[in-house]
């Protein structure tokens, strides 16, 4: 059975149900409720008439006018012939009243009847077992009992006439609920295909996408069924930028991998047709095999990102010694392209949490693609400084070529190389920024990279929280604070 067959039946189950209790509670309770009402009918009449009675009785000193008083009560029926005799008020009255011939009996005190309205007992005769409200009738000067007036309601006659009500209650309750059940199966049809028709889209959607298809599913509404939607469009748009992104990479790990074995292949050829000396062929191909590891290496690095599993070995140390063992060990590259290479460190430098080797390997980063990018007689600083109390920066200057502002968005893109890499010596992987911002974002810092244009330089900065347990300074950064500027060519 599908789901709109079940939202459907669901909802016109609960309302039937609920209909059908509804009849029930109000059969059984109006059927009580009348039962109720006809006690009291019979309780109200007695008490009424036993006082008419008394001051009938009172007023005569006998029971000569009992007539009246029943006449009055409109318990007093008279025939086609009877009624002749009869003023026309009297006739009214009594077709007026008690329709269904509730019956009177008068008793005296002693148990003798004094009078039965319907004539089924003569007057003077013994009463035993009456039925009906029984009411005492007082002489009222003398405030004693004088009789006892039963008043026996036609139950059966008002049974008749409940049944008769609960008949049409019942009757009209069942229209109203055929009605209700009707109009339910309309809104459920209509609700049951508003909910299905997106899950139904949804379905395929799915199925598309397991085929290699995209698709977006409209959103009508903001409500459930709608965020749904909108949840979904935000997955198949991720999924294919996914694919893109796996297609890209494929495409560059291809390119970057057939570049190394080309050059090795060509040298091995080269070798074996004595083409290259052996000493000439084994450092070609040594370079290209360090190559190839370095790129294994990085994609290594990248896959631990990925997964969550680049694991920090966080202690306090000291960001001077980094900078300063940072620029001891890229000193040789720079010095052998003519470049200078400078700290500058401004102010007191407090000690923070970071991994000592991977943060190395995120400044070596930088620092390479600036020697690389910078002419012969260039310059690149490498500096820091506490910009607020609770971040501390680290940046790397040159002025170098620069890049283009349209490449800015995407230099720390995995695989992405500027147009001008090639001319700015550049021949790495396009891994090396991308690694950079992992490893600084596992730290909890970020990284930026600016460049004004070609000819103006880059400037890469490193911002990095300050812990308040590892505040205070090292002797190296004592050394820092009595020589503001180190620079060695």
């Amino acid at each position: 059975m599908s789901l709109r067959w079940r939202i459907m039946g669901s909802m016109v189950f609960v309302i039937v149900l609920t209909v059908l209790i509804n009849v029930a509670v109000g059969y059984y309770t109006t059927q009580a409720r009348l039962g109720v009402f006809v006690e009291q009918i019979g309780d109200n009449e007695a008490i009424q008439l036993a006082r008419n009675l008394s001051r009938e009785y009172t007023a005569t000193g006998g029971w000569e006018t009992v007539d009246n008083a029943l006449s009055e009560a409109g318990y007093i029926y008279y025939s086609a012939q009877e009624g002749e005799g009869h003023t026309e008020s009297e006739r009214e009255s009594s077709e007026s009243f008690h329709k269904d011939r509730v019956r009177v009996v008068i008793a005296g005190i002693d148990g003798r009847v004094v009078k039965d309205n319907l004539s089924n007992l003569a007057s003077g005769t013994i009463a035993s077992d009456l039925e009906g409200h029984r009411e005492t009738v007082f002489d009222l000067a003398t405030n004693q009992p004088v009789a006892h007036v039963y008043v026996d309601v036609n139950r059966e006659f008002l049974s008749t006439e409940s049944r008769g009500f609960l008949n049409t209650l019942l009757y009209i309750t069942l229209i109203g609920g055929v009605l209700t059940a009707g109009v339910t199966m309309l809104l459920a049809s209509r609700l049951s295909k508003r909910i299905t028709t997106p899950v139904t889209a949804l379905t395929e959607a799915t199925q598309a996408i397991a085929q290699g298809d995209t698709t977006q599913l409209p959103v009508t509404s903001s409500d459930e069924v709608g965020r749904m939607s909108d949840a979904f469009n935000q997955m198949t748009s991720a999924l294919e930028t996914q694919r893109e992104l796996r297609r890209r990479l494929i495409n560059d790990v291809s390119h970057e991998l057939n570049t190394p074995l080309s050059v090795i292949q060509l040298e091995a050829n080269g070798l074996r047709d004595g083409l290259q000396t052996p000493q000439e062929a084994s450092d070609h191909i040594i370079q290209e095999v360090d190559r190839l590891r370095g790129l294994v290496t990085d994609l290594d690095w990248l896959a631990e990102t990925d997964r969550g599993e680049l694991r920090l070995a966080l202690q306090a140390d000291s960001v001077y010694e980094l900078l300063n063992a940072e620029l001891s060990r890229w000193q040789p590259q720079a010095h052998v392209r003519q470049i200078e290479l400078s700290l500058q460190v401004l102010g007191d430098l407090p000690d923070i949490d970071f991994d000592r080797v991977r943060m190395s390997q995120a400044l070596g980063n930088v620092i390479s693609n600036a020697i690389h990018g910078t002419a012969v007689g260039g310059k690149i600083m490498l500096g820091a400084r506490v910009e607020s109390e609770n971040e501390l920066a680290i940046y790397i200057t040159d002025d170098g070529t620069g890049i283009h502002p349209a490449d800015l968005p995407h230099i720390f893109d995995r695989f992405y190389r500027t147009d001008q890499s090639p001319s700015r010596g550049i021949d790495g992987t396009g891994l090396g920024l991308a690694i950079t911002r992992a490893i600084v974002e596992a730290h909890g810092g970020t990284v930026t990279l600016t460049s004004d244009g070609f000819g103006l330089g880059v400037s890469v900065t490193i911002r990095l929280p300050l812990n308040q347990r590892a505040s205070s300074s090292s002797p190296a950064n004592s050394a820092a604070r009595t020589a503001a500027t180190a620079a060695t060519n």
